[in-house]
C-alpha cells in the first residue's frame, strides 16, 4: 500500500518490480496480494488498453485507523487501556516520549470532561 499510496496510479508490474527483490515475493504473490485489496476496496484500477493501473480507495490515515481497530478488537477485546498499559510497561520511553504521552492524555481528559458539561 505504501507504493500505492506514495505514487499512483502504479501498473501491477511497476508493484511487482518494487516488491519482488526488497520482499522475496514471487509475481503471482504480488498479484493475490493486488486482488486481495481489490477484494477488500482498499484500492481500485482503470485499464488502459491492456494495461491495468492501481490507485488508492483509502487514505494512509483512514487505513490505520481501521487497522488499529481491528488490531484491537482481535488482541485485546476492543481494551484500549490494555494495549496501552501492556505496552508502557513492556516498552522503554525516552522523556520525550513520556511527556508526549502525558500531553495526548491530558489532551483527552479535557475533551472528555468538555464532553460531560455539553
Amino acid at each position: 500500500m505504501k507504493l500505492i499510496w506514495n505514487d499512483n496510479p502504479r501498473t501491477s508490474e511497476e508493484i511487482i518490480s518494487a516488491l519482488s527483490p526488497k520482499m522475496g515475493w514471487s509475481a503471482q504473490t504480488v498479484k493475490t496480494l493486488i486482488n486481495r485489496l481489490l477484494k477488500k476496496g482498499i484500492i481500485d484500477f482503470e485499464k488502459e488498453g491492456r494495461i491495468y493501473k492501481y490507485y488508492p480507495l483509502i487514505s494512509r490515515g483512514d487505513y490505520i485507523r481501521i487497522e488499529n481497530k481491528s488490531f484491537l478488537e482481535k488482541v485485546y477485546d476492543g481494551a484500549l487501556s490494555m494495549l496501552v498499559s501492556n505496552f508502557l510497561e513492556e516498552e522503554s520511553l525516552s522523556e520525550k516520549e513520556i511527556e508526549r504521552i502525558q500531553k495526548i492524555l491530558e489532551k483527552k481528559k479535557h475533551e472528555n470532561q468538555d464532553k460531560k458539561k455539553r
